[in-house]
């Protein structure tokens, strides 16, 4: 079969972990009537100047984020450092030191960087953090986003607030902010991430820094993360999440005249995939329309682009069948799926080298745990993690909704803004889930308690 495959890439937070599961909680509260005091406007303000930054890909600022991120670091009494451990990709690294520095320590990640726009499809410029005084809505690129919540050892969850994701990590940092001004000390370890090209895979941002010594080093035991934004009015818990496979089809045939008709172009035998393809997606479609299955079960095909004809300075060659054309494919795969299957489908429905086809996996991300298992997790009481942060989500008024697999995010426009309330009303949220998390002791004693002993 002529065609090339990459390796099977586990996600870089499960290559970090000797197993890593999955969960993922939408959070979505009834937002309570905010005061408009000075002191929210101020939390407003700094959000907005982060929203401000122009870090979309594929060339962020990421020089401008990490400066203002400093200056914000330093507000909040944490410790900073700059990381580059690929160059012109910066990782700002900050910490709150623990009491008990020797427990697993809390790890609450975000990214800098931002999916590129369309302006003039926008109502604001995707850069303007503009404020809409009657509605309190944000209007700007990264403004909402979601959150997870990972243990390198048990689970990984994810708290969704709002897409893409600026707001979470300015939330982190205003929550650290509340609780200092409180008094509290955490027991363990609380750092900070915000790392570069998230957007383009992450793998000379997180991947890189998971195998980093600094990594290592810190002992982290959960890990926060993004998840994915939603209207509704619960947290929406997912127990596991779809793994992308981005791939290129090619097709190759006889180029001809415009006027002639002959069996074999380039474009006919991709045609011929598009439609195999696209019967599939309507028949996973159909499950999901029906209701018969959430979106996060069924197997998503979407095309990313088509890639064919003999341009000229003004469009294309119109009397000319080309002899190449190409089609690029996101899927998503649940962890229930069979991917054996799948791959024999692609090699002979929809690339079949006897119609000149080949085709090249991009991204190939296993739905396999480190120990070959769906990676999925337990919601239950038999995970320590799954009991604490259901504690803390119901301290903080929320309601918790059927778990679910986590589907792709998508770039819709209802997204691209962000209530000021919601996301000061998030804040809080991110309060009451890092205290509950920072003072956790699990069973082992810790260093510094064998000491006092």
């Amino acid at each position: 079969m002529a065609s090339k495959k990459s390796s099977t890439r586990a996600s870089p937070m499960a290559a970090a972990a000797a197993s890593t599961l999955l969960f993922t909680l939408l959070l979505v509260l009834p937002v309570p009537a905010v005061s408009s005091s000075d002191a929210e406007e101020a939390v407003v303000s700094r959000f907005r100047e982060y929203l401000r930054i122009d870090t979309a890909q594929p060339a962020p600022d990421y020089a401008a984020a990490v400066a203002f991120l400093r200056g914000q670091a330093g507000a909040a009494g944490l410790e900073a450092r700059t990381l580059e451990l690929v160059a012109g990709k910066p990782l700002l690294l900050l910490r709150w030191p623990g009491r008990r520095p020797s427990l697993p320590s809390l790890l609450l990640n975000s990214h800098t960087d931002v999916v590129p726009s369309e302006p003039h499809k926008w109502d604001h410029p995707p850069f303007s953090a503009a404020l809409d005084e009657a509605s309190g809505r944000i209007y700007a690129r990264g403004s909402q986003a979601r959150f997870d919540f990972l243990s390198p050892r048990l689970l990984k969850i994810s708290i969704f607030g709002c897409l893409d994701m600026k707001c979470v990590g300015m939330q982190y940092l205003e929550a650290i902010r509340r609780l200092r001004s409180a008094g509290f000390i955490p027991d363990r370890n609380i750092y900070l991430t915000f790392v570069p090209d998230e957007e383009i895979g992450g793998h000379e941002g997180i991947e890189a820094f998971v195998s980093s010594k600094e990594f290592k080093d810190m002992n982290v035991g959960l890990v926060l993360d993004e998840g994915l934004a939603s209207p509704g009015e619960e947290y929406r818990v997912f127990y596991g999440e779809r793994s992308p496979w981005w791939l290129t089809i090619k097709a190759k045939g006889a180029p001809g005249h415009g006027a002639k008709l002959y069996d074999g172009s380039a474009m006919e035998n991709l045609m011929k995939s598009v439609e195999a393809i696209r019967r599939f997606r309507t028949s996973q479609f159909d499950l999901v329309k029906s209701g018969a299955k959430a979106e996060g079960d069924v197997v998503s095909v979407n095309f990313a682009y088509l890639k064919a004809g003999t341009p000229t300075p003004t469009g294309f060659v119109m009397n000319l069948q080309p002899s190449e054309a190409e089609i690029g494919l996101d899927i998503r795969l649940p962890p229930s799926v069979h991917t054996e299957a799948l791959e024999k489908r692609l090699a002979e429905e929809w690339a079949p080298s006897s119609r000149n086809l080949t085709f090249e996996f991009k991204q190939k991300t296993s739905v396999l745990d480190n120990f070959g298992k769906p990676a999925v997790t337990p919601a239950d009481s038999s995970n320590v993690w799954w009991a604490l942060f259901e504690e803390a989500v119901k301290r903080a008024g929320g309601k918790l909704g059927k778990p679910e697999i986590f589907p792709a995010s998508t770039d819709a426009r209802y997204f691209r803004f962000l209530s000021k309330d919601e996301y000061l009303t998030g804040i809080g949220i991110y309060e009451s889930i890092i205290r509950t998390l920072a003072t956790f002791k699990d069973s082992n004693v810790d260093d510094e308690s064998r000491a006092e002993l």
